[in-house]
């Protein structure tokens, strides 16, 4: 399997409370960990992201500002999947709220475009997760 281009490596207050949402109703599933690290390599059809929990006792050691949630402030990570409809139905079921309820959106792409219809959620740590469902072009 060729390594991909970029892996986005987030802080997170508690490996196991984020896997459980990550790896639960969102469909991750570990690619590898290092559990006494507090780290996960996580992975849903191509999206790949690592989870690194904080230390308890002293800064990360790539902490650049206090640690303070929600973390990631203004950045969401567009999850491409097959379909929302599981995930939506896997995050009722645990009473999980949306950020954003789903919609249908046309984005401009160059001289044509892209219809997705998508929702936004927040894992633990407030970091955003956009996933987005390609839809057929009428």
């Amino acid at each position: 399997m060729r390594r991909p281009a970029l892996v986005p490596e987030l802080m997170v207050t508690g490996i196991s409370r984020s896997l459980a949402i990550w790896c639960g109703p969102c469909g991750f599933s570990v690619v590898y960990d290092r559990p006494e690290d507090g780290f996960a390599c996580i992975e849903r059809d191509g999206s790949r992201i690592m989870l690194d929990e904080l230390p308890k006792d002293r800064p990360h050691r790539w902490e650049v500002a206090p640690a303070e949630p929600p973390f990631g402030r203004h950045v969401n990570f567009e999850i491409a999947v097959e379909a929302v409809e599981p995930i939506l139905a896997a995050l009722a079921e645990i009473g999980w709220p949306l950020v954003m309820a789903p919609e249908i959106r046309r984005y401009r792409v160059g001289a044509g475009g892209v219809t997705v219809r998508q929702f936004l959620v927040q894992d633990p740590d407030g970091y955003l997760l956009r996933f987005s469902e390609a839809q057929d072009e009428a």
